[in-house]
């Protein structure tokens, strides 16, 4: 930088500053002093080049300091070649540099980190929860922010997890509660049906023990040999009607339940034939008999005699052919059957 000329001596004192003027035609002269708003750039070859490595310094800046070196050095401004020199009142140093201070502060222009230093290159992006957590670097705070999200997201996808498993187990338990209150409830209705059941069989082993008081059976010392339904050319209808109980000639014959004689007498292939009408209107036939002892419109009991077996009509030997016609019917049912049925076994 070129060095200001060396200071006139002046005619005046510097405390008391004064007014000169160069002619007619020019005002008065006051005391100049630099400020940051009246300073103007330096230009040509006070120029400062462009700072490396850190912040731009304003150009004020440059000029504060030139100015500062300027003053500095003692140097008093000339006029223009032809006129007279103007004094130049020196102001206070101090007050120069607090104001180059001031300007070089408010330049915005940061400072160089020192080369490694840990301090960040820029804070953008840092929020006040960063600074909070102490996080001063905004690539850090991002990867914070990033992992805390990701955790997040984590913490989510756990927490619907369990949510699943939760409702999945409870679900099951749902369901296993209700199997396991259908398997009692038919358990149960099984225990139900099997006792009633047991009281159905019972009840009916007491009516049939109740009613075989009134039945018996039509002989004794008898033995069963044909029974209903066999097929034979001897039956004249292809197969037997009846149940044969085969005794000696003259074996009582009794009757089986009470009722009323209907008929009594010859009935051709049946030999000696006793009809005994019970209440109901069933019909029983005794057949073959060797003899009779009751008559149409006799009322028999239980157990009354009503003949002897014999062997008349179409026979191979003697027996009693017992036959059962529900109802008056002609076509007879299985004696066996319904002597099971009164509670009788023949």
């Amino acid at each position: 930088m070129a060095s200001n000329r060396p200071a006139q001596p002046a005619s005046f004192t510097p405390d008391e500053p004064q007014t000169f003027g160069y002619g007619k035609d020019e005002g008065p002269w006051e005391e100049w002093n630099p400020t940051a708003d009246s300073v103007a750039p330096v230009r040509g070859r006070h120029r400062t080049g462009k700072q490396r490595g850190g912040g731009l310094a304003r150009s004020s800046t440059v000029l504060g300091v030139g100015v500062i070196a300027a003053v500095g050095g003692g140097g008093i401004a000339s006029a223009a070649p032809g006129k007279a020199p103007v004094s130049i009142s020196l102001p206070d140093l101090s007050s120069v540099a607090a104001s180059a201070k001031a300007l070089i502060s408010d330049s915005g222009s940061t400072s160089t980190a020192p080369k490694g230093s840990t301090t960040p290159l820029t804070t953008a992006g840092l929020t006040g929860s960063d600074a909070a957590h102490g996080t001063a670097d905004a690539g850090e705070a991002l990867r914070d922010r990033i992992m805390q999200q990701a955790q997040s997201q984590q913490n989510q996808a756990d927490t619907a997890t369990q949510r699943a498993a939760q409702t999945a187990a409870a679900k099951k338990a749902v369901e296993l509660a209700a199997k396991q209150q259908d398997e009692a409830e038919a358990k149960a209705a099984a225990a139900k049906e099997k006792a009633e059941e047991a009281a159905k069989e019972k009840a009916e082993e007491e009516r049939l023990a109740e009613l075989a008081k009134s039945y018996s059976l039509p002989t004794s010392s008898y033995t069963l040999t044909s029974t209903f339904g066999e097929a034979g050319s001897m039956w004249s209808s292809g197969y037997h009607t009846g149940l044969d109980f085969a005794a000696p000639t003259g074996t009582l014959l009794k009757a089986i339940h009470s009722g009323t004689v209907t008929e009594a007498g010859w009935a051709g292939a049946y030999g000696y034939r006793t009809v005994l009408t019970l209440d109901d209107g069933t019909e029983l036939w005794y057949c073959h008999q060797s003899s009779i002892s009751v008559t149409v419109g006799q009322k028999v009991a239980t157990g009354d005699v009503i003949g002897r077996v014999g062997a008349t009509g179409n026979v191979t030997g003697p027996h009693l052919h017992l036959e059962v016609h529900p109802g008056g019917a002609a076509t007879g049912i299985d004696p066996m059957a319904w002597l099971q049925s009164k509670g009788i076994n023949p």
